[in-house]
């Protein structure tokens, strides 16, 4: 097996892949994906609502917010954009906001253009095994539904 296989043999018992075409130009899914007034109205999975204390979508920036479950449980979240490529990628390391690094994992979002729709494929990098385990079942649904929130608020645009 060459290097390249097995770096990728190594990481993917660690990933979880989503991907979905989404019914939308590129340029616009990023900006819905970037701009923290229209990810505040579809971020997360459906029945989530959220409260954006900020958005610095650059290199280093921070992004800071909470997620309200509908059963009343708040979720602190604090993201760090590593790579801005407009509108193709965004890199991320996400977290909870007590910075405990075993909670953190890497997200690279890649929007490709499929003609007038994009081709989204959101990769989540855990540092361990079992934390993949861990929350996999719930990032799967969890992401799925959230990229369902996405197109049906892309679909209002």
């Amino acid at each position: 097996m060459n290097q390249k296989n097995d770096a990728m043999t190594s990481t993917a018992n660690r990933e979880i892949v989503i991907s979905r075409v989404i019914n939308a130009p590129r340029e616009l899914v990023f900006k819905a994906w970037t701009d923290p007034q229209q990810v505040a109205k579809w971020w997360g999975p459906k029945g989530f609502t959220n409260t954006i204390h900020e958005m610095d979508v650059k290199p280093g920036g921070i992004w800071r917010f909470v997620m309200h479950g509908p059963d009343g449980v708040d979720y602190n979240n604090k993201i760090v954009f590593i790579e801005i490529v407009p509108p193709a990628r965004l890199v991320y390391s996400h977290g909870g906001d007590d910075e405990r690094e075993s909670e953190q994992f890497h997200v690279t979002v890649s929007f490709d253009k499929q003609g007038s729709k994009t081709a989204l494929t959101m990769r989540s990098l855990f540092p361990s095994v079992e934390k993949c385990e861990q929350i996999k079942q719930f990032a799967i649904e969890g992401g799925n539904s959230s990229l369902d929130c996405l197109e049906e608020y892309l679909a209002t645009m």
